[in-house]
């Protein structure tokens, strides 16, 4: 444990502030600040929801840190997942030189996304369970916690007002793939020192119970795998190596080869194997183009898009689109995971493709071939007792979940005006003498990453998207004399995605007479033309919704000859 910070009779409070990770499932970050020193836990992304049309990730917004660049000593980062470190190459630009700190694992990941963002400024710095190392006025005390990839840590922070416990993503598995069991004794021994905060991941606290262990999953892998005699084709997240090792194990006892499909599963394979962290049989691998010379009934296919993403393995599979594989009579496919909210018409998508080609298939709905990776409600009351927090905040939820987990804090004790159900942007203030506050909310919100552009595109943007994908546009080009400003010729209509067939004609004849009609007025071309664009826009737009009852985008040109 690293030497205890005797708390400060001084003003300075400690200032903790979500950028991303509260009210949301996804861009986890946190930022922990004390007079001039920033530490930040986690940097995550989240994959867009479907309003978010053209987006490929968002990333959280970092005016704060910004403003405060040289105040940030270290990004301390909890585990390898997409949520937890995905924004990392897009915010470490901005802090040339601060130290990333990450377990072994994580490490290995991440220094993949570093090459391929060509990012050589910020160090990878070991972290690990048991450590203890000093950053400024923090004292960081990683302890190891159960979750769906290995390493995972909660963090410890010790500060001049006292211990703050940050779980990370955890459950607590009594039977864990890699034999590595949660920290229970540093949590306990947390918990007699004294905790003035907890911030605990909420995801499960809707569920009561307990999480059933990663290891029920490869049950159910042999469960299903023992009667069958064609290809079995495993879905699931690259990052979860677990799984992927439950996988192995499965195809061992059957004695199937395995091949590895997805450029994310087959870099994340390579680098755990290479670490350590998955273990196979010499000769167990099959490379992918080399699969077809295996027997049905001897081969097993791990690959990604378990979230039914359109260009992921599977998805590729289900729709006839992959280059070393394709779906038949016979295959049986698993998809272990739970759709994330928003995925489950693509997920839903790809099971009926994979259906209509020929599989069966078990998903979360027939088979339990997945867990979840999160506490439910009797392991994140243990978390609190074990702790014993003055103060809670949820975190890691969508802004319900948090309002349930507030709830089991006050059963387990904590005050209920000791809870902080709060969104991005607020900061909590907790002072020496172990009170807390509220403090003014900072910028927060999303960042939209939209191919190389990062942050370009925002809500205006988004706007216009969803008003063309609901009702299309309409363009109409009005050619005018440029010394008169007389219209020459006949107005042309371009319309996409508006309607079509006889009564789309009719429409544009007579949306037709509605622009000549608001353009018969000549004048002074310099000052008309802005207003000549006006009275097309509003005359057609009102023709338009009388007509069809759609709100097209309706865009006027006028071109001066």
């Amino acid at each position: 444990m690293p030497k205890r910070t005797k708390p400060q009779s001084e003003g300075t409070p400690l200032r903790i502030i979500p950028l991303g990770g509260v009210g949301e499932i996804g861009k986890n970050m946190y930022v922990f600040e004390y007079g001039d020193d920033i530490v930040v836990i986690d940097c995550g992304l989240m994959f867009p929801d479907e309003e978010m049309f053209g987006i490929d990730l968002v990333i959280p917004d970092i005016t704060y840190l910004k403003e405060r660049r040289a105040n940030v000593k270290a990004f301390i980062i909890t585990h390898a997942h997409e949520d937890h470190v995905g924004a990392l190459p897009y915010v470490l630009p901005e802090f040339p030189g601060v130290p990333v700190y990450a377990s072994k694992l994580a490490r290995g990941l991440l220094g993949n996304k570093v090459k391929e963002h060509k990012l050589h400024n910020n160090p990878l710095v070991p972290l690990e369970p048991g450590d203890e190392i000093q950053i400024g006025p923090f004292g960081v005390a990683p302890f190891r916690i159960g979750h769906s990839i290995p390493d995972a840590m909660g963090i410890a922070l010790r500060t001049p007002v006292g211990v703050v416990v940050h779980t990370g993503d955890f459950k607590f598995d009594h039977t864990p793939v890699d034999g590595r069991l949660s920290d229970f004794h540093i949590l306990a021994r947390f918990g007699e020192e004294g905790v003035i905060c907890l911030l605990s991941d909420s995801t499960r606290a809707e569920n009561p119970g307990y999480t059933p262990s990663e290891r029920t999953v490869g049950e159910a892998f042999r469960e299903i795998m023992e009667p069958l005699d064609g290809r079995v084709i495993v879905a699931t997240f690259a990052s979860n190596i677990a799984r992927v090792q439950q996988v192995l194990d499965a195809a061992e006892t059957f004695g199937r080869k395995v091949t590895v499909i997805g450029r994310s599963m087959e870099q994340n394979f390579r680098i755990a194997t290479d670490l350590g962290y998955l273990t196979h049989a010499p000769g167990m691998i099959v490379p992918k183009d080399r699969l077809n010379e295996i027997p049905d009934d001897k081969l097993v296919i791990c690959t990604t898009g378990a979230q039914g993403e359109p260009m992921a393995g599977l998805a590729r599979m289900a729709n006839r689109d992959h280059r070393f594989v394709e779906i038949k009579t016979g295959d049986t496919v698993i998809v272990s995971a739970s759709p994330i909210p928003g995925n489950e018409e693509y997920v839903s998508r790809t099971i009926d493709n994979l259906f209509k080609a020929g599989a069966n298939v078990f998903y979360h709905t027939i088979k339990r071939a997945h867990v979840s990776g999160h506490a439910s409600q009797e392991e994140l009351k243990l978390m609190l007792g074990l702790t014993k927090p003055k103060h809670f905040i949820p975190i890691h939820g969508e802004f319900r979940m948090q309002v349930q987990h507030g709830r089991l804090a006050i059963e387990t004790g904590v005050e209920p005006e000791n809870v902080f159900i709060i969104e991005n942007g607020q900061p909590i203030e907790f002072l020496a003498d172990g009170t807390a506050r509220r403090a003014t909310p900072v910028t927060a919100g999303y960042v939209f990453v939209d191919g190389l552009s990062v942050g370009d595109v925002g809500e205006i943007v988004l706007r216009d998207r969803r008003a063309l994908a609901n009702d299309g546009m309409f363009m109409i080009v009005v050619t005018v004399d440029k010394q008169t400003g007389s219209v020459i010729g006949r107005p042309e209509i371009i319309t996409r995605g508006f309607i079509h067939g006889a009564e789309h004609d009719r429409v544009i004849e007579q949306a037709l007479e509605r622009v000549i009609k608001s353009v018969e007025t000549p004048g002074d071309h310099i000052s008309e033309i802005a207003l000549l664009k006006t009275q097309i826009k509003e005359g057609v737009s009102r023709f338009l919704y009388e007509q069809t009852k759609r709100r097209p985008m309706v865009f006027p040109v006028v071109v001066e000859v």
